[in-house]
Order: structure tokens, then sequence, then C-alpha cells
């Protein structure tokens, strides 16, 4: 991958230079990355171009590394002045989605990994205060050191940022599932340098004992959180978070389908299990090569080109005694009580033919030892990244996430569309559903050689036909890749964009020299709206 940097637009070299030694005397010439090995982890390295395309749509220009909040203002008063675009990631890891490679080429990334403490945990409260380069494993390991009975909710890889993650409105797998939602107030640098605390953290210079800042969101007046959600409307520099209290014991089970068609009943079962409160957490209905991939390369069942032959799916399933779809549920509380609800779990799908139910049962102390089980523990893994030698080589992979509704139909509506459509193009349908409650995050994984230049090609190709289908069929995607953040915008289109519009109005207010991640989810500033568009 050629990782040299661009300069950002309409930008002289010479002018440039002089912006980045005005930026080393912020934050110290070790802090500035200008090119090279230093530069390269902000290309992304699973770009679906071919390889020698590989992340020039999306280069930087540069690469900053803050260690406080003064420095970071400082580096706005330049960047305003200047007019540079910055594109913030709290740690860079947002594999499949873009990682931590800005959307308007030229750039410079602002990163975000230094503001690493943790700077207050309540136990008897059940909530931690974090700075962005704080991890799930660096959260985890500090409630673990310190004896406290809590627990995070971690994603599927748990060196992503715990504020990065929340941000994307990313999701894991405990009763805490929905991280947006157990978010509680920020601190926020605006594009003037302005810092905000949201919530009830405006009623005090400092975080003090007492303070109710992370316990209720609103404050007083207009809430602003949900307004730094996938938004380039400021930079977040401290999260409050809401930590899930370790039960006293709990139960994690699988329950595995034969046939494709069970998801329409898995769904709807599933749905009414969650409504009712008896499974409160996010469950994970798992498609068969996804969990397959978790255990062995496909070229163990099959190595042809194109998609796996139904055939060689099934030879798989009886070799590794895994379903069609999988899925994975725990149950949390007092022994007596989740042993009910796992008789009840287990009389709602007892009527699907042919399906196999397995649980056990841990103490709170006890923990799992597979990787997705330990993830609904509240343990961090990196399991999800075995995912990458599923076709061989230097594999990469990118995501096409569309919302369901949790309704068998529509979900087996959208697999078949999925399916069907990654057949086309040569992928296997490796993806499966986190169920929600009334909603279902569908998520889909190109998985490619990235230095075999036609997967990656495709993969790009398909991604393009999947919004499409989606949109034509009702469905929009709640996150997206880099090369179709403005594509998926376009997709939420009442009243000729009226959101959009909205979202450019208010960010041309607070950002008006169009400074943080032009681009980002398809808002552009009006000082770089001609760049809209497809790479």
């Amino acid at each position: 991958m050629n990782t040299d940097p661009v300069l950002p637009p309409g930008m002289s070299a010479a002018r440039f230079s002089r912006v980045l030694a005005a930026f080393e005397s912020i934050v110290g010439a070790p802090n500035v990355c200008r090119g090279g090995a230093a530069l390269a982890p902000y290309f992304d390295p699973f770009a679906p171009v071919a390889p020698t395309d590989a992340g020039r749509a999306f280069a930087p220009s540069a690469a900053l590394l803050p260690a406080g909040l003064d420095e970071i203002r400082a580096i706005l008063r330049v960047a305003n002045a200047a007019r540079v675009p910055l594109w913030t990631v709290s740690t860079g890891r947002n594999f499949a989605y873009g990682g931590a490679a800005p959307r308007l080429a030229g750039s410079v990334v602002l990163d975000l990994q230094r503001l690493n403490r943790i700077l207050d945990v309540d136990e008897k409260l059940a909530w931690a205060l974090v700075e962005p380069g704080v991890s799930y494993f660096d959260l985890y390991a500090h409630l673990r050191e310190r004896g406290l009975k809590l627990w995070v909710d971690p994603p599927a890889a748990g060196w992503g940022s715990v504020i990065g993650n929340t941000l994307e409105r990313g999701f894991g797998y405990t009763a805490y599932g929905d991280h947006a939602a157990a978010q509680c107030g920020m601190e926020v640098v605006l594009a003037n340098g302005e810092v905000v605390r949201t919530g009830m953290g405006a009623l005090d210079a400092g975080v003090v004992a007492g303070s109710s800042w992370p316990l209720y969101k609103a404050g007083y007046g207009p809430s602003f959180d949900a307004l730094f959600t996938q938004s380039n409307y400021g930079i977040v520099t401290k999260m409050g978070l809401w930590l899930m209290p370790a039960p006293t014991a709990y139960v994690i089970g699988e329950i595995q389908f034969g046939r494709e068609d069970d998801l329409g009943v898995i769904v709807d079962t599933l749905r009414t299990l969650q409504l009712r409160g008896t499974i409160v957490q996010h469950a994970v209905i798992e498609g068969a090569i996804r969990r397959a991939a978790g255990i062995a390369p496909r070229s163990r069942w099959y190595a042809g080109d194109g998609p796996m032959p139904e055939a060689a799916i099934e030879v798989m399933q009886r070799d590794l005694g895994i379903g069609r779809w999988n899925l994975h549920y725990a149950l949390y509380g007092e022994p007596e009580v989740i042993d009910v609800q796992q008789r009840i779990v287990e009389h709602a799908f007892a009527p699907v033919a042919n399906s196999r139910a397995m649980a056990k049962r841990y103490s709170g102390s006890e923990e799992p030892q597979g990787g997705g089980d330990r993830n609904m523990a509240g343990i961090p893994t990196m399991s999800a990244f075995r995912m990458l030698d599923w076709r061989g080589g230097e594999g990469a992979h990118v995501d096409f996430s569309p919302l369901c509704p949790a309704d068998g139909r529509d979900a087996l509506r959208q697999y078949s569309l999925v399916k069907a459509r990654a057949a086309e193009y040569g992928f296997d349908y490796y993806g499966g559903f986190t169920a929600a409650g009334r909603a279902l995050h569908h998520v889909f994984a190109a998985i490619f050689v990235r230095t075999d230049a036609q997967q990656a090609a495709r993969a790009g190709d398909l991604l393009r036909a999947l919004m499409s289908d989606a949109r034509a069929a009702g469905y929009g995607v709640y996150r997206s890749h880099l090369l179709y953040m403005d594509y998926a915008a376009a997709q939420y289109n009442f009243n000729d964009g009226a959101l959009l519009r909205l979202a450019q109005t208010v960010k041309d207010a607070l950002d008006p020299q169009g400074v943080l991640a032009p681009g980002k989810q398809g808002v552009w500033p009006a000082a770089w709206r001609d760049q809209r568009g497809y790479t």
C-alpha cells in the first residue's frame, strides 16, 4: 500500500510545511506524523479497492497526537486560521468502516490515543468517566485490578476505544449492549475551541464528589449528547458511561437450528422474549459461515472460487456440529430467577423442528472460555478477527450494516437479498443479526484477500449494490465505510433530503471554517461541500 501523504486541498507544500511547524510547536515534533511508517496507521488497511489504489482516496496529509485539552484547543486555532481540515479519531480501530483514515483526502488526522485516563469509577452508582484513548481492555483491566464488581459491555473487538465505539453507535452483547443508550455526559471541544460539558456537567467547573454528571443525561433545557454521535460537530474529550453491576449468576446459552428458513421463527420468538424482559441483552443470531470462520478457514471444506456450494456448507455444519443459524443469548440475575428464565427460553424454541439447545450457568465470579461467550460475560476479546483467515492470504473485510425490523419476514427478506447479491459477486454470506428487541442490526461482511485486486474491487462493487438493494426495499444502514458515506446519507431523503439539510445547517453554524471531519456521515460544511460524491 502506498502511504505517501497528500496535501490538504488547495494548499501548497510550502504553506503546509509552515502549518506543520505550528502544530509541532504545540504537540512536539515526535507527536506529528509526516509520512512513512509513522503515518501508515492512518491509512485504511481494509479499503475495498484495488491494492494499488488502497487508501489514496482517503490519504491523510499528517497526523497529530495531542496530550490534552489545551493542545487540542491550540491545534484548532491553527486549523481555523489556515483552514486545514482535521479528522478526529479516538484510537482509529474502526476497521471495516475506514479505520483511522479521513473521508477528505489531505485531512490531518487528530489522534486522541494519548488522552487515555480513566478519570473516575463509582462502584455504588455503577458509572465510569473516561477519555478517548481508553480501550475496552483498559477499562476492564482497571475494574479487575481494583476488584470492582462492575462489568463493561465490549463490542466484538476489545481493542477499540470506549468513546469511539459509543460515538459510532456501536453495540455489545450484555444487558448494556446499546452503547449510545448507556452513555451519560460529555465534555466537547467545539470548532472554535470553546469547551462544553453537557447535561448536569454544566453545573460544575470540575468533576466533584457527588456530581450527577454521569447519572442523568438531560440536565436543564435542550439535550445535546446525541448531537455528537456519528457527527462532526465537536471533539469529545470526556464521556460518562453506565456500567453493568456484576450479576450473582448468569447463563450463556446457544440454540442451533438446521434450516435457512428457521430464521423467521427465531426472530419472532426472540422478539417476544426480549420485549417481555426474559432476555434483556443483545442476543446474536449467527449464520453458519460466520460461526465456522471462528474455528477454521474455508479451505477445510471448499477450495474453489465463488460462494461455497450448499453441499459444502452442509458438510461443514455436520463436521463442526453447528446450525445453519446459531442463537447466542445470556441471562443475568439470581440463580433461581435465571433458572426459570432458562426454562422459558427453551420452551419457547422447542417447537422448532431439529433445534438443539445447550446452556451453562456460571457464578458471578466464573468466566467462560469461548470468545463470544466471554463478550456476553463482560470480558473484551479479539476473537472476531479470526474471520480474516476465512479466505486465506492477507484477509480484509468491509461491512454492510442495514437495520432490520425484528420481524421474521423482514429478516428472511434481508437475508435472501444479501445472500443472493453476495453470491452474484462471488462472496459467501458471512453474516448474522444482533437483536435488540424491536430492531435487528444485520451485519454482513464481504471478506476478501486484500492483495487480490479483483476480489477487493468486487467487494467495493458489492457494497454499492447492497446499499441500492436495501434502499429499494425500504431499509437503511446505520453505519458505513468512508467510501459510501455520501451515498448512505442520500438514502435518507424524505422531503428532498430535509434531514441532511438540517445537519448541514448545524454544521455551518458550529464550524463555519469547516475544519472538523468534513464529509463524516455525508455531512459536508459549506467550505468543502464541492467534495461530496463518490471517490
